[in-house]
């Protein structure tokens, strides 16, 4: 993520703008992203069960509008989730509001969002009373981003940003994200919220693969506390307003030009997540190899990350290799641990299933870093993973335990 966004990084034909609508005592909590023109839109949203009502809403407007979209809507403070009928009217009012004010486009061209406390009423005037200043302040500058980066944010403490450049056709096409998470985070799909802007030109099937690749590459390797959403949501439009080339098919130079910088923002906006996970210390890369599948891999990956007992060690910078070993063992992948190898911060701990003689002053020392990588090799097959995941400390529950009051 750069220090901050510059006018060459804003995609042709969007435009942003931020206020503070009154969700929040004092912080911006109402954040829009608009395309002055129809734009492929390609989504994904919470597994949850318990899935907040703009998320459904959202989920019918692209089936609705055959995933052209013009807007994305967000407010923060208020997670408008298990909030019955009044919360889904809620969501519904925002979007037939936001459409009459962008020269009364459909409304089922917008994507409402909602991050916050679950199961508060959402007091929807605020939001319909802000719109039309909204509406009319947008602006296609980096200021005017850099206040949606803010206004999306709960615990978050700093705004996520990340930018990427291609070139098709002889055309620079630029790609925009924002993020917010800190907390709940634990993939399932995509976990928390981000949203991409693109100039690119690209079809619904080909900007839905290449967001799903992206998205199980990136944000669904992260983990902070094992807690997925019911508000999670990413999405991203493209407007082709480059100039480019549309992008042909799958196999297409094209296609893989845009989807490594696509990748490149999920995946910096994923660890920026992680980074500022809540109460945060340190982000911890973990990589599987060996494993009797790729699948197999992720499933130990994910256990590992989501051990409280190996995440409270490394916020001690405790070199406590078995627990990673024992968190490997009850993933339900079947491996013989008497030949696994652990590394944990570039030292090799445990060797064959038993310990390997290490200096444990140099190891704590090396597990102080910001950035601690842990290598599990099974040696049950060629399956491998990598997962990111940030240790606990005691501000995690300090948080938590007092996020309503």
């Amino acid at each position: 993520m750069s220090a901050s966004v510059s006018t060459s990084d804003i995609p042709c034909g969007f435009t942003f703008a931020a206020t503070h609508c009154g969700l929040k005592k004092t912080k911006l909590d109402l954040a829009l992203i608009v395309s002055e023109t129809p734009a492929t839109a390609a989504a994904m949203f919470t597994t949850n069960l318990v899935k907040a009502a703009p998320l459904i809403l959202s989920q019918a407007h692209l089936r609705k509008s055959r995933r052209r979209m013009h807007a994305i809507i967000v407010n923060s403070g208020n997670a408008n989730c298990v909030t019955g009928s009044e919360g889904y009217a809620a969501s519904v009012a925002t979007a037939e509001k936001l459409a009459r004010e962008l020269d009364r486009m459909d409304a089922s061209q917008i994507l409402v969002n909602s991050t916050g406390v679950i199961g508060v009423p959402l007091r929807v005037e605020k939001i319909l009373d802000a719109l039309p200043e909204l509406v009319r302040s947008r602006r296609a500058d980096p200021a005017a981003f850099e206040e949606v980066t803010r206004a999306i944010m709960t615990t978050d403490t700093r705004p996520k940003w990340a930018t990427a450049k291609c070139r098709i056709g002889g055309k620079t096409v630029k790609i925009l994200g924002c993020a917010k998470g800190s907390g709940m985070i634990s993939p399932n799909m995509a976990t928390m919220l981000a949203f991409l802007s693109t100039d690119a030109a690209i079809g619904p099937a080909l900007l839905s693969q290449a967001l799903r690749t992206a998205t199980g590459k990136t944000f669904n390797c992260i983990t902070v506390d094992g807690d997925t959403s019911t508000n999670d949501m990413v999405a991203v439009l493209a407007n082709g307003q480059s100039g480019a080339p549309k992008i042909a098919g799958l196999g297409s130079s094209g296609y893989k030009q845009f989807y490594a910088a696509l990748e490149s923002v999920c995946k910096s906006l994923a660890l920026a997540i992680v980074s500022d996970g809540e109460g945060a210390q340190r982000v911890i890369e973990i990589e599987v190899r060996g494993a009797p599948s790729d699948q197999a891999a992720a499933s130990v990956a994910r256990t590992i990350a989501n051990s409280s007992l190996v995440k409270t060690a490394l916020a001690g910078a405790d070199p406590n290799w078995g627990r990673i070993l024992a968190a490997a063992g009850r993933s339900g992948v079947k491996f013989n641990f008497e030949r696994a190898d652990v590394w944990l911060a570039g030292i090799l701990m445990c060797r064959r299933g038993r310990e390997q003689s290490f200096d444990e002053r140099i190891a704590h020392d090396k597990m102080l870093a910001k950035t601690v990588p842990i290598v599990v090799d099974l040696r049950s097959g060629r399956g491998q993973a990598r997962m990111w995941t940030c240790d606990f400390t005691a501000e995690y529950v300090r948080i938590n335990a007092s996020y309503r009051t």
